[in-house]
């Protein structure tokens, strides 16, 4: 199959419909080349030999370190007090208006993480152009084909009664307007459609050019709605109010909260304490003293190929990448113009299970380290992680700890199961991320919300060090611990255009 692949070249002269072919049955080819899980298949590994270590000289090292008690128990010691704290405050009186201008939709598109930024400006629009909010919609994301709504995922009630005396919000239209579906808008073109929101929008573009619309039909809905509104020049209850939702009125729904309660119990136990794992066993594990760190891993297919970086797989993982940019990019990739080299000494490359493990070794986690692995999936499967596990055989994930039963609520809905992972992240005592993203820069901003220690690691000195292959695994480890000494939770004030939801404050977190 991978040969005949290798082989399927539109040729030139024949138009245009061989090389259409070809896009479209490619993405067919990699759903069943990769498993449903995503791990690649067995029969992936016959042809493409699994990656061997790249970085063998300090891993040897790192798998017989020994870490002093001093430096083991320093790594666990929380934040301490950097004179700031939340300051997203309900009004002392209800600055809600009486009368509504009329119902805003919004269809949201993207993962959890930015569906979630979504709903927070969807909200500040609302109050912008004093509306009623409909909850939002979520739309099926492409890549995940999960259909979770905003109430699958989240405790609606409890986001409306937070949230009752900033702004309006029902559940669902009134019959008058029961007409404005998602169907309504894609089979024409409507004019209570908004779909030229233009990036990061000013309040005042939604007074110019959405407020007339509500004027007129008495509802506006907008799409796409994503990334749509600004981080700067807006009133700072407008910005508050973005951070209230985020932090304060954005709940799960209680099995959520219930199974990530269970896991984050189990993780807080000594290890071989567990037992066997039973349908009941929620309800018989207690909670420990025990402390553990979440590993975001953010490596699977999508980012392995739109970074354009070399993972050591050799020339048909470098092929296979390259048509998979293809097929779903065109070739589009802005990282595509530079080398391996230059990629990771800017620190582009999204590091590699093996990578991140070296990095948690040298910051001085051992192997008794409880490690619990954030991932909906690894590209490469389990081949790709061995070495992790190698270095933090404690190493845990939602099927590990859980029984099939206690699954079942959230089996094939990634939307859930990245809840499920939110929630545990926030629970931790440590986190860290293989790499940026929209769960990265979500769980960044919410645990400087809550002053919670979360190492983010040095991208472009890693990527610097692991191109060094003469370096020893003191001298490694001596260059991660400086490069990192101030990445650890620090608060960081926002410059313009970053992201509120990142960076909380000063807009959200104040002086003490």
């Amino acid at each position: 199959m991978m040969r005949l692949l290798l082989q399927c070249q539109p040729h030139r002269g024949r138009g245009g419909a061989l090389a259409g072919l070809f896009v479209l049955i490619f993405p067919v080819f990699l759903t069943s080349f990769f498993s449903p899980l995503g791990h690649a298949s067995p029969s992936m590994f016959t042809e493409w030999n699994a990656p061997k270590p790249r970085h063998s000289r300090i891993l040897k090292s790192a798998l017989q370190r020994e870490t002093t008690n001093a430096q083991h128990s320093d790594l666990w010691i929380p934040l301490g007090n950097q004179g700031w704290r939340p300051c997203v405050e309900s009004p002392k009186t209800p600055s809600l208006r009486e009368k509504s201008e009329g119902y805003i939709q919004v269809f949201l598109d993207g993962g959890l993480n930015q569906q979630r930024m979504g709903i927070c400006d969807a909200v500040a629009v609302a109050k912008i152009l004093n509306a009623t909010l409909v909850i939002p919609h979520l739309e099926v994301n492409p890549v995940w084909q999960d259909s979770s709504s905003f109430m699958d995922i989240f405790d609606v009630d409890h986001f409306i009664n937070v949230l009752k005396d900033d702004i309006s919000i029902v559940k669902e239209l009134p019959y008058e307007f029961s007409w404005s579906t998602r169907e309504y808008y894609a089979t024409a073109i409507r004019a209570n459609r908004i779909k030229t929101a233009p990036v990061h929008a000013s309040a005042n573009w939604y007074l110019d050019n959405v407020l007339p619309v509500l004027w007129s039909y008495g509802i506006a809905a907008i799409a796409p709605f994503s990334h749509r509104l600004a981080f700067d020049n807006l009133p700072m209850d407008i910005q508050q109010l973005r951070c209230k939702v985020n932090f304060q009125a954005l709940a799960f729904v209680p099995h959520i909260r219930q199974l990530g309660d269970a896991l984050v119990s189990r993780l807080r136990i000594p290890s071989g304490k567990n037992g066997a794992l039973g349908t009941n066993y929620m309800q018989e594990s207690t909670v420990g003293a025990g402390k553990f760190v979440v590993l975001h891993l953010r490596f699977d297919k999508d980012m392995a190929a739109h970074s354009a970086c070399d993972f050591g797989g050799g020339k048909a993982e470098k092929l296979a990448l390259a048509k998979y940019r293809q097929a779903i990019w065109q070739g589009r990739v802005l990282n595509s113009q530079f080398t391996n080299e230059e990629l990771r000494n800017q620190g582009r490359c999204p590091l590699t299970p093996e990578e991140i493990g070296l990095l948690l070794a040298a910051l001085g986690f051992d192997n008794n380290t409880r490690l619990y692995l954030a991932s909906h999936k690894v590209f490469g499967g389990e081949a790709r992680i061995s070495t992790l596990k190698k270095l933090f055989p404690l190493m845990e994930d939602k099927k590990s700890l859980t029984s099939k039963a206690e699954r079942a609520q959230i089996k094939g809905k990634a939307s859930l199961l990245a809840a499920v992972d939110y929630y545990v992240s926030m629970h931790s005592n440590i986190f860290i991320s293989a790499s940026p993203g929209n769960m990265h820069n979500a769980l960044v901003g919410h645990r400087t919300y809550e002053n919670l220690k979360t190492i983010r690691p040095n991208m472009a000195l890693l990527g610097q060090l692991f191109l060094n292959k003469s370096m020893t695994w003191s001298e490694f480890q001596q260059s991660v611990l400086e490069g990192h000494e101030n990445r650890q939770g620090q608060i960081r004030l926002r410059k313009p255009k970053q992201s509120i939801y990142t960076y909380p404050a000063p807009d959200c977190i104040c002086h003490s």
